[in-house]
C-alpha cells in the first residue's frame, strides 16, 4: 500500500524565506504548494524542484486569489487533508509615524496581518482532515520595537497574539501553531525595504526630512550593512522544519545572535536603558551615515 507524501502550503514562496522552505520540503518529499504572487517567479521556482512542488497563484490580500488557491488545493488533496501551513508573506513599511500615509499603514497589516488570518481561514479545514499544523514567520521586531518601523514591528507584534490565540483555539482539533522570530536574515527584503524608505522620505516635507535626518542616516546606514551579519535563510527552515515534524514543537523559535541579544536586553534592562541605547546607537550610526 502506497502511502500519500504530506503536503504544506507556504505563502510568500518567490524568494528568501519561502522559496528556502519550499525547497527544502520538496527535498523531504513533502508535497508543496508554493504561493506566489508572479507567474515568472513560480516558474523559476518550479524548475529547481520536483514534479511534486505546484506554484499556487496567491496574492494574500486579495480574497478571491485566496478563494482560488484554497479551492485547487482541496481539489488535489482531496480527503488526504493539510499537514502544515507556513504563513510567511510579509512586506517592510518604514518611515517615521509622524509624516506615514494612513495608506501605507493599511497595506501593512493587510500583507502582514490581515492575509495570514485570511489564508488561515481558508485552509482550516483541510488542516482539520489532519490534525496538521500551522507556523507563522513573525520577527524579534514583534517583541522589540524599533523607530522608524513602527508599522512593520506593529504587524509583528500583531502576529505574535495572533499565533498565540489560535495556538489555544485550535488546541482542541490537535492543530499545533507556532511562530519563528528571525533577527536578520539574508533575503531581497532588505532591497525592498530600501526602495520603500526612499520613497517614504521623498515624499516628506522637506522641513520633517531636516527633522528626521539622523535617523533617515541611521537606518539607510543599517539597511546597508544589515545583509552582511544576516543568518542564511536555511536557519529558519530548520525551525519551520522542527515546528512540522517534531512531537514536541516549541511555542516560538527565536533565530541568530542578533535577535537572542536584542530579546535578552530588554528582558534584563529597564526600558529608560533600552532605550537610551538604542538613541545613542542610532545617533552614532545616523551621524557617520
Amino acid at each position: 500500500m502506497t502511502t500519500s507524501p504530506r503536503s504544506v502550503v507556504i505563502t510568500g514562496a518567490s524568494t528568501g524565506i519561502g522559496a528556502a522552505c519550499a525547497l527544502r520540503f520538496d527535498r523531504l518529499g513533502w508535497r508543496v504548494f508554493a504561493g506566489i504572487r508572479r507567474e515568472e517567479d513560480g516558474v523559476r521556482l518550479a524548475a529547481q524542484a520536483s514534479d511534486r512542488l505546484r506554484w499556487l497563484p496567491l496574492d494574500v490580500t486579495d480574497p478571491a486569489s485566496i478563494t482560488s488557491a484554497a479551492a485547487l488545493v482541496a481539489t488535489q488533496l482531496g480527503n488526504e487533508g493539510l499537514h502544515g501551513l507556513v504563513n510567511n508573506a510579509g512586506i517592510v513599511v518604514g518611515g517615521p509615524l509622524e509624516y506615514l500615509a494612513a495608506a501605507e499603514l493599511r497595506h501593512q497589516f493587510e500583507v502582514n496581518v490581515f492575509g495570514l488570518v485570511a489564508v488561515t481561514q481558508a485552509f482550516l479545514p483541510l488542516l482539520r482532515l489532519t490534525r496538521g499544523r500551522i507556523v507563522n514567520i513573525g520577527s524579534i521586531a514583534g517583541r522589540v520595537t524599533s523607530p522608524m518601523v513602527g508599522p512593520y514591528c506593529a504587524s509583528k507584534h500583531a502576529v505574535e497574539a495572533i499565533s498565540d490565540a489560535l495556538r489555544l483555539e485550535l488546541a482542541p482539533w490537535g492543530i499545533y501553531t507556532s511562530v519563528v522570530e528571525p533577527g536578520v536574515v539574508a533575503t531581497p527584503i532588505w532591497d525592498k525595504g530600501s526602495v520603500q524608505m526612499d520613497v517614504t522620505f521623498g515624499r516628506m516635507p522637506a522641513a520633517a526630512r531636516e527633522r528626521y535626518a539622523t535617523l533617515i542616516g541611521a537606518f539607510r546606514s543599517i539597511l546597508r550593512t544589515a545583509p552582511k551579519r544576516a543568518v542564511s535563510p536555511e536557519e529558519v527552515v530548520r525551525a519551520v522544519e522542527h515546528a512540522l515534524l517534531s512531537s514536541r514543537p516549541r511555542h516560538r523559535y527565536v533565530i541568530g545572535t542578533d535577535a537572542r541579544i536584542r530579546l535578552a536586553l530588554q528582558t534584563i534592562l529597564p526600558r529608560r536603558w533600552m532605550d537610551a541605547i538604542v538613541l545613542r546607537v542610532l545617533a552614532r550610526t545616523g551621524a557617520s551615515a
